[in-house]
């Protein structure tokens, strides 16, 4: 197992980073390059997860594939590139790497949502609705919902994202445009769920980030998708509504900065070697749960 990547420095490119994403402008393409890097409570962390950045992109490169939507992605190999970069450094971001199709990023979340978790669950406790969805009394955190609701959010650069009602994107972006980002991130939802149960695993939410071709102006499907970190996946076999579900992503490392007595207005404290492994597992496991394949990198 190598030591986790929580930059990349490739300098013959401009580069725009985000919490575990580094970016690179090839001109008429973008390269993605999935860090280690764990952010928790509007905080990147000093200590990576070793190839989280590979699950993510290995996970998001195999959903590509399976939804029936444009997409964003080219490839996942890097030979285009190969007059750029030398053999340690294709190496280094080996698994962790797509090259891309530039899109006129759409500055909303398109959530999804089957269950009750989460934002939702806090929203539901106060107005009993979710942006804007109201919903019967008496539900559970944990609990189905009889419809998956659109609940789309505002993009947030740092802190968290912001539920709004569907009539901000529609005053944003007009009615054509909403119904097609309503219409499309259900018709993804509803495949990957199916998926997902399939493997033994709920597909609670889920986050979509949508582009426009510049060219043609239709629609992509952009960013990573149904990942640990876009998504909250929990065991089928051991879904009890009630109570917040055990999730397949970084809860090992909320549950301990929780526990630690960090202020979550100071630097975050390293992560011991167990909360580091524990949670590189989970990511693990989605991924084979998921794909039915064997990590490559364990």
């Amino acid at each position: 197992m190598e030591r986790p990547l929580l930059t990349t420095n490739l300098a013959q490119w401009p580069v725009r980073r985000g919490k575990v994403r580094d970016v690179y402008d090839l001109g008429d393409r973008l390269l993605f390059i999935a860090t280690d890097r764990i952010s928790a409570f509007d905080w990147i962390l000093p200590t990576g997860i070793p190839d989280k950045g590979r699950v993510l992109t290995t996970l998001s490169a195999w959903w590509f594939a399976q939804v029936d939507v444009p997409h964003h992605l080219i490839t996942t190999n890097l030979d285009s590139l190969a007059d750029s970069l030398d053999e340690p450094t294709r190496a280094l971001l080996d698994g962790r790497s797509m090259i891309v199709r530039k899109a006129q990023v759409i500055p909303f979340e398109c959530v999804v949502r089957g269950y009750l978790a989460g934002s939702g669950w806090k929203e539901y406790l106060a107005s009993a609705s979710i942006c804007g969805h109201p919903l019967p009394p008496g539900l559970r955190d944990g609990d189905r919902l009889d419809t998956p609701l659109f609940t789309p959010a505002t993009k947030a650069e740092s802190g968290h994202d912001e539920n709004v009602p569907i009539a901000r994107l529609i005053e944003s972006l007009g009615p054509a445009l909403t119904r097609d980002l309503e219409a499309h991130s259900r018709q993804v939802y509803s495949q990957a769920a199916t998926t997902a149960r399939e493997a033994g695993l709920i597909l609670a939410d889920t986050k979509f980030e949508w582009g426009l071709d510049p060219q043609t102006g239709d629609l992509l499907l952009v960013d990573e998708i149904l990942t640990p970190d876009s998504s909250r996946y929990w065991n089928a076999a051991t879904h009890k509504p009630g109570g917040p579900q055990p999730s397949f992503d970084k809860q090992f490392v909320r549950d301990w900065l929780e526990a630690s007595g960090w202020d979550k207005s100071s630097t975050p404290p390293a992560l011991p070697d167990d909360i580091v492994q524990r949670t590189r597992a989970k990511y693990i496991e989605c991924y084979e749960r998921l794909t039915a394949q064997r990590f490559p990198w364990t």
